[in-house]
């Protein structure tokens, strides 16, 4: 029976890869005091089963698919961020991060030297160690061969729990201190007093209504959509929309009063309707230019994305699978529902076009030679052209008609499919040289692996809290930008309950994972070289 199985498993790549997949899954939901490794799992299920049928290999491009799905999702996902977190403090942020994983990488070199610890083998540390798929890709493209895989697979499972362990007992010792989380959407009617009769309704938004968002306005005992020259007169009620109550309550004390009620019971004239954004030529426009209707009187009350309540600014652009709140006539509801897609199966809609178009800029990006004085020529290769383009378009959104944004559901599918299709192909393909190696070097690869996770993070923590004084939400988002696993993000937020950890994870882990995709070429290289010239 185990002899058929591994016939089966080595004659059938695509079994084999799916079969890593799922049993990967099961694996990494299995939780051990609060860890677990997730998608993770997956590698080592991989090398469980090259280890095991020695015949197994998964050839062809099946894995790099993978790497490239996962890179793009991380880079459309966070293109916006990254690009406004190259100025103010993202700069000493990525700065901080820049000097943890060059230094990691020092201390794996330094150690691998001293303990006499293959250059492959130390790549893949040092790629393990930051959990970065790209990394070991880069690896095995400089080193042609499957050394970086081994020492990734040893260092992986301390690039998770070490980071884990270490924003745990900071957090511990800082002992910070978080406003709790505020609802970022409130809703007030005003009575306009006779202070303001006369005034139009444009020069107030400039000053007693700064900041917030006036949606709908009530005279004559009739309620309207708003227009900037709309003539304000005693017993006349707004409906104000903003992110802080304390702002509205100012407001109303310096026009007139809070009255609730007096708009809202009303909806004779307005009705108020919630569609779901389903069509591309409402998604990624800013809520300035979008076009409406023409004909009646509509006005976009709220907009609800995923688990937040968003202010409808006029630089705010929709995406697919939004849920927006509308103001219209009665009568309207219908037409406002065929304007905007209204399916839910739009949480799930992309273009393909956009996709494929952008994955081949990538690639083509990645292919483009950088000669380095002294080294080679490097290249950002699979690992660093499909980030920078997906970073690229992830800011851009929409150039004309092509949409570059997709909806987070899809993107976490085409990100966790991707990287667990490359994680299977590395774990089956690794899986006897692992085994062999291991037996031999392992306890020492391992020990390189934590001193370079603790040598890196530690920077960050240790030098960002007590030296650059980085609020301590921003500063755990740097340290997982740096390592980079998703899963240490995730604890981070655990920690710092705010939407500071995200905002830091996503302006340093794109450029964090090419400086660390260069910086192993260049090691690969000059490696390399002084052999030959031994």
């Amino acid at each position: 029976m185990l002899d058929l199985a591994r016939e089966i498993i080595g004659s059938q790549p695509i079994l084999t890869a799916f079969l890593a997949i799922g049993l990967g899954y099961l694996v990494g939901q299995i939780s051990i005091g609060g860890f677990s490794l997730g998608v993770g799992a997956v590698l080592f299920v991989g090398l469980a089963l090259g280890a095991f049928a020695p015949k197994a290999q998964i050839t062809g491009p099946i894995g790099l698919t993978g790497l490239v799905m996962f890179l793009y999702g991380i880079g459309i996902l966070y293109g916006r961020q990254f690009f406004e977190g190259m100025v103010g403090a993202g700069q000493k942020y990525n700065l901080l991060a820049l000097v943890a994983c060059v230094a990691g990488l020092f201390v794996a070199l330094g150690l691998g030297h001293v303990f006499g610890i293959k250059i492959g083998h130390t790549l893949g540390i040092y790629a393990g160690s930051m959990t970065s798929t790209a990394t070991l890709q880069a690896g095995l493209d400089v080193m042609k061969n499957k050394d970086p895989s081994i020492g990734y697979s040893v260092a992986y499972p301390f690039g998770v729990i070490g980071p884990i362990l270490c924003i745990y007992f900071m957090t511990r010792m800082v002992k910070p201190k978080f406003p709790p989380k505020a609802q970022r959407f409130h809703m007030g009617e005003i009575l306009i007093g006779e202070s303001f009769a006369g005034h139009r309704l444009g020069d107030l938004t400039k000053d007693e209504l700064q900041g917030l968002q006036v949606t709908m306005i009530r005279k004559d005992n009739h309620n309207y959509v708003p227009t900037p020259d709309t003539i304000l007169s005693p017993g006349d009620a707004v409906l104000v929309v903003g992110d802080r109550q304390d702002a509205i309550a100012a407001a109303a004390a310096r026009l007139g009063k809070l009255e609730p009620g007096r708009l809202a019971s009303d909806r004779t004239d307005l009705d108020y309707i919630r569609v779901f954004v389903g069509k591309a030529g409402a998604v990624g426009i800013p809520l300035s230019r979008l076009q409406m209707p023409a004909g009646y009187p509509t006005h976009i009350l709220h907009v609800r994305r995923y688990d937040a309540d968003l202010i409808p600014t006029d630089d705010l652009m929709l995406e697919f699978g939004d849920r927006v709140g509308v103001l219209t006539p009665p009568d309207k509801k219908e037409e406002i529902r065929k304007h905007f897609g209204d399916s839910v199966k739009a949480t799930a809609e992309f273009s393909y076009v956009s996709l494929g178009l952008g994955m081949v800029l990538g690639i083509l990006l990645g292919l483009i030679p950088i000669p380095i004085p002294g080294v080679g020529t490097v290249a950002l290769g699979i690992g660093g052209g499909p980030l920078i383009v997906a970073l690229i378009l992830g800011k851009l959104r929409r150039t004309g008609p092509l949409l570059w944004t997709m909806p987070l559901p899809a993107n976490i599918v085409l990100r966790n499919f991707g990287l667990a299709m490359f994680l299977a192909t590395v774990g089956v393909n690794a899986g006897q040289p692992f085994v062999r190696t291991v037996t031999e070097t392992g306890l020492t690869m391992l020990f390189i692996g934590v001193a370079v996770l603790l040598t890196t993070v530690l920077i960050v923590l240790l030098v960002g809290h007590y030296v650059m004084k980085i609020p301590y939400d921003d500063l755990v988002g740097v340290a997982s930008g740096a390592t980079g696993n998703p899963a240490i993000l995730v604890y981070s937020t655990k920690m710092a309950p705010t939407e500071r950890p995200d905002i830091g994870y996503a302006m340093i882990f794109p450029s964090m994972t090419i400086v660390k995709v260069v910086a192993v070429q260049i090691i690969g290289l000059l490696a390399i070289g002084g052999n030959a010239g031994q």
